[in-house]
C-alpha cells in the first residue's frame, strides 16, 4: 500500500514537472518576435514585433546602412532590441524599402524616414499612449534622430532618442534631431566606418542637452563589446 502510494505521488510529481516544463515552453515561445509585414509609403515592410507583458513603453530600432548589408537583424540591433525588451518596452524592428523582404527600393535619405514612421504608426496603434523610444545605429541614427525632428514638429515627440555611432554627417536640414526628450548618443572610439570625431563635433554643435556615451576599444560593429553597449544603454537610457 505504502509502495503504491508512493507510486503515485512521484507519478504526480513528474507530471507536474511536465506541466510547469510545457508552461514554461508556452512562455519563452510569447516573448519571441512575431515576424510581420507593416504597411509603407513604398510597399509592405518586413518587420519583427514584440509585446511584452505589462508594457512600459515602445521601441522602433532602425538598421544600418542597406547598401552596405545593412538589416534589422544586424547585431548591434539585435543587442538594442533585446535590452529595450528586457526594460519591458514592446519593440518593432524593421528593413527599409529593398531590404530583406520589404517591397519598394532604396532612397538612402527621406524614404527610409518616410518608412520608419510609417512602422512607428503601425506600433503606436497597437501601444496607445505609451511613450516612445527611438533606437538607430549607424544609418539608423540618422534616420532614428530625423524621425525625432518630425515627431517634434507633429506636437508628438519622443521620450528618449538613443543614437549608436550615428551617421553625423547626414543629419543636417531638412533632417535634425529634436530638442525635446532624452537624447543619449553613444560612439565606438576605434570606429572604422563613422569617423568619432564627426560625431563628437556634431554633438558639440546641438543647442540642447544629451549624455554622450565612448566606448574605448571598440569598433563600428562593437566587435567583443556588445556587453559595453548594453550597459551604457541600461545607464543612459533606462536609468533614473
Amino acid at each position: 500500500m505504502l509502495q503504491q502510494l508512493a507510486q503515485l505521488l512521484a507519478s504526480r510529481i513528474i507530471f507536474a514537472i511536465r506541466q510547469n516544463d510545457i508552461r514554461g515552453a508556452k512562455r519563452r515561445v510569447l516573448v519571441r518576435e512575431e515576424r510581420v509585414m507593416v504597411p509603407g509609403p513604398a510597399g509592405k515592410l518586413e518587420a519583427m514585433y514584440l509585446a511584452t507583458e505589462g508594457r512600459q513603453g515602445v521601441a522602433l530600432l532602425c538598421h544600418p546602412n542597406p547598401e552596405q548589408g545593412g538589416t534589422m537583424l544586424n547585431k548591434v540591433v539585435s543587442t538594442l532590441q533585446r535590452t529595450a525588451r528586457d526594460q519591458g518596452l514592446a519593440t518593432l524592428r524593421f528593413n527599409y524599402r529593398g531590404t530583406g523582404k520589404s517591397e519598394g527600393t532604396h532612397d538612402m535619405g527621406s524614404g527610409e524616414v518616410d518608412d520608419a514612421q510609417a512602422a512607428l504608426e503601425w506600433l503606436r496603434a497597437r501601444h496607445q499612449g505609451l511613450p516612445v523610444y527611438l533606437f538607430g545605429f549607424s544609418f539608423g541614427g540618422f534616420v532614428a534622430a530625423s524621425l525625432s525632428g518630425r515627431l517634434e514638429l507633429q506636437g508628438e515627440p519622443a521620450a528618449h532618442i538613443c543614437l549608436v555611432a550615428p551617421a553625423a554627417m547626414r543629419i543636417r536640414p531638412p533632417h535634425r534631431v529634436a530638442d525635446q526628450g532624452r537624447l543619449t548618443i553613444i560612439q565606438p572610439e576605434q570606429d572604422e566606418v563613422i569617423e568619432p570625431q564627426w560625431v563628437y563635433d556634431w554633438a558639440g554643435s546641438l543647442p540642447r542637452v544629451h549624455q554622450l556615451c565612448r566606448v574605448a576599444d571598440s569598433g563600428h560593429f562593437f566587435h567583443g563589446k556588445l556587453v559595453e553597449l548594453k550597459e551604457c544603454v541600461l545607464q543612459q537610457v533606462f536609468s533614473d
